[in-house]
């Protein structure tokens, strides 16, 4: 029963934005993760930022609690009595934490998108724990959530502008293909005469066309039939033929 009892707390409080039907709370405490980073370490942030690499590496560590990426049980343990004990966005300046000590690495590889997504999303298994933890510790008192909720909600805003405006940028962009450029042009210069006429012309057009495919299909059914019964008529005689 004392099992029962702290899944359900943790399922209302720490563990409540990921099980909502969607992942929008979930990728808003994402949203954090780089307003962090850039309090402590700018030219990091600048180059995650150059990179384009985004917070998705950080979508299992968040949701699992770390328990998904690190291979020694005795570091979940301690995470989660870590996690338990402190705000429920813990977790997020934990994540925070891991990149800042790994700072080094990440400015030494490519600045792209995928060899860093890759470095970050491989944790060491020799991290200093007890260190990070207390560190972590240190920047949620330094930069409280209530801080950095600004720079959170303006990340979010900017990823729905661009979601909501590649619809736009999508039909822009097909609007100003050099076919579809072309045929407006010749469009425009189609006199109002020649308009109607292809206007009038195309059902009658399409109805020949139903009617000639109709009635070869009529021709071709017909042949297959008369093929069919010959056939049959001619197996009889093949089959004495071969067996007298």
């Amino acid at each position: 029963r004392l099992a029962t009892s702290l899944v359900e707390k943790l399922s209302t409080h720490h563990l409540r934005d990921f099980m909502d039907p969607t992942m929008d709370n979930t990728k808003h405490i994402l949203n954090y993760l780089m307003p962090i980073i850039d309090q402590v370490s700018p030219e990091l942030h600048d180059f995650m930022q150059s990179a384009e690499v985004g917070t998705i590496f950080a979508l299992s560590w968040l949701i699992t609690w770390f328990g998904h990426v690190l291979m020694d049980f005795r570091h979940v343990v301690r995470l989660y009595d870590f996690f338990l004990a402190c705000h429920p966005l813990m977790p997020i300046y934990f994540a925070a934490v891991i990149v800042l000590y790994r700072e080094q690495e990440v400015l030494d590889c490519d600045c792209d998108m995928a060899s860093v997504h890759h470095l970050l999303s491989q944790i060491p298994q020799d991290l200093p724990y007890e260190t990070l933890i207390s560190r972590a510790g240190d920047l949620f008192v330094q930069f409280p959530p209530s801080e950095l909720a600004r720079e959170a909600a303006a990340q979010q805003e900017a990823e729905r502008t661009a979601a909501s405006t590649f619809k736009d940028f999508e039909l822009a962009s097909t609007q100003q293909r050099p076919d579809m450029v072309l045929r407006q042009r010749f469009r425009g210069l189609l006199r109002p005469e020649a308009r109607t006429k292809d206007v009038l012309t195309k059902p009658r057009t399409n109805r020949f066309v139903k009617l000639a495919v109709m009635g070869l299909t009529v021709a071709l059914g017909a042949a297959a039939l008369a093929v069919v019964k010959s056939a049959l008529e001619w197996a009889p005689k093949f089959q004495l033929q071969l067996f007298p």
